[in-house]
């Protein structure tokens, strides 16, 4: 069993291997090794039941029925969680539409990871098996990630994959080419605001090298003569630490040399570099063009290199970009775990993995504020690109006004007899059943959802929550009847889904 310390350090890695993307990080501050600045945390443990705050909801429709998801029909049980609005935005696939900001990313980074020596995959489905997206990278039994409250269930065996490395095993025992690039939809029940959303983007990349056909089976040699041919550049990179460290960032001392892990790190930071440089080269080529932020187009380039921990690499690193004041966390890599690789029946190689998030990095390419915004079908949005023309910057159509409106609730606390049952007890609570409440009844109406006060009561020991959702078209102006009527839902499916009791 997994110390809670443990879980909440997978937890961690998993969010900023790739799902982060681009995230703000005080020019002071220090990336830990274990990952303590991640962007969310999860207040649960993941259970080996569903949790009591959707189950109720779902065992009454679930039965013997059958959930439709993209033409296929998937049989449903108490575990399934996915909601209508996921359902819908499968088909979707954002990173494959033609002059899509999420597609132009994708683009613009495989073609730093050319053919034949990289394949690309970009059409796997978005639903996998629990042992594909878990149990094939090692995540522990009780990770918070395999909660209903973090990941959409199609059933207890089956789920809408959280990440692109569901598939890495798979790719590496079909062992098509030595090198690959993953671009995909990914989805996880998540915070509403700006830069979150429930379906995201991303990418990522391995290259492997094979004892059995470099000459001598000398791998340090092969990789070595291999990084000459990559393409040079004139970044300042800050790279204080070691390669490896025994305890921070330890060599997989039973499978490889450290001759041999000094090579791949190298290999695999000077082509995770030349991606940067081809990032904000057209970064500041499009600020450049729209007259937007002189002070950053003359800033010179910085990046530094960050010890980190993934369950699946190891040594492990993150990649942060010094840009307009602030270092800006880009990517998560490493040193791919040999337990993947030879359970995916390809023991004689070794070599590199990354993952990025594409939407953050589209937001920071193109400068878009929202990220609800690569969902919409509004033509004064989806004109403004095209992969016929340079990188272009977002040019605002609108700013339509925000409706603020609060709902507080109280759970009742295990002490409580009130109304009976176990949904609305403190200890099932969480937030994210909040937000996909809120997202199932005003969808991309809604801006961001914020926690505005909690307290416990101090004979009772019931706890209240008041939220403040922000209501915000980006394509009209919202009337009054029109929020009230949805505010109004979300209090009723408060009460019906969660248990809560309306203040």
């Amino acid at each position: 069993m997994q110390s809670s310390g443990r879980r909440r350090a997978f937890k961690l890695a998993q969010d900023r291997w790739s799902a982060t993307g681009v995230r703000l990080i005080s020019v002071a501050s220090k990336s830990s090794f274990v990952c303590s600045n991640c962007r969310r945390q999860s207040t649960v443990a993941a259970s080996q039941s569903p949790s009591p705050a959707w189950s109720t909801h779902q065992k009454a429709s679930a039965g013997t029925s059958l959930l439709s998801i993209d033409g296929h029909n998937y049989q449903t049980d108490s575990w399934t969680n996915v909601p209508p609005n996921i359902v819908s935005a499968i088909p979707r696939r954002l990173h494959l539409q033609s002059s899509h900001p999420i597609a132009l990313t994708r683009e613009l980074i495989e073609s730093r990871f050319p053919s034949p020596i990289f394949k690309h995959y970009n059409n796997f489905s978005p639903i996998v098996t629990v042992a594909q997206n878990f149990d094939s990278l090692g995540f522990p039994e009780d990770h918070p990630g395999r909660s209903r409250t973090d990941t959409y269930y199609v059933n207890k065996d089956t789920c809408l994959r959280t990440h692109t490395s569901a598939h890495e095993a798979d790719i590496f025992r079909a062992d098509e080419s030595v090198g690959y690039t993953i671009s995909a939809d990914v989805y996880r029940r998540d915070a509403i605001d700006r830069s979150h959303y429930p379906v995201f983007h991303q990418m990522e990349g391995a290259r492997l090298w094979d004892r059995h056909e470099v000459s001598g089976g000398d791998i340090a040699k092969a990789v070595w003569a291999d990084v000459e041919r990559l393409p040079k550049h004139d970044l300042k990179v800050e790279d204080p630490n070691p390669t490896i460290h025994e305890e921070r960032n330890p060599l997989q001392a039973d499978f490889h040399s450290t001759e041999e892990v000094e090579a791949i790190a190298a290999h695999l930071k000077r082509s995770l570099e030349d991606v940067v440089v081809e990032i904000f080269s057209k970064t500041k080529e499009a600020a450049l063009a729209a007259e937007d932020g002189k002070a950053e187009v003359d800033e010179p380039l910085r990046v530094r290199w960050i010890e980190a921990y993934f369950p699946w690499t190891s040594p492990s690193w993150e990649l942060e970009v010094f840009w307009q004041g602030d270092w800006l966390e880009l990517l998560g890599c490493g040193i791919v775990k040999q337990d993947l690789l030879n359970n995916s029946g390809v023991p004689s190689k070794l070599g590199w993995a990354w993952g990025i998030g594409l939407d953050r990095v589209a937001m920071l390419l193109h400068g878009i504020p929202d990220i609800r915004l690569f969902w919409s079908l509004d033509e004064r949005f989806l004109s403004q690109f095209s992969s016929d023309k340079p990188v272009s910057r977002f040019v605002p159509f609108s700013k339509y006004p925000a409706c603020y409106k609060d709902v507080a609730f109280w759970l009742r606390s295990s002490r409580s007899s009130a109304g009976g049952g176990i949904r609305s007890n403190a200890q099932d609570f969480h937030e994210n059943d909040v937000m996909e409440i809120v997202r199932g009844v005003a969808g991309d109406l809604v801006e961001d959802v914020k926690l505005f006060d909690q307290f416990t009561h101090p004979q009772s020991g019931r706890k209240s929550f008041c939220y403040r959702i922000n209501y915000r078209s980006l394509e009209r102006t919202l009337t009054n009847t029109e929020v009230n009527k949805l505010h109004d839902a979300v209090r009723t499916e408060l009460v019906e889904k969660i248990g809560v009791e309306l203040r």
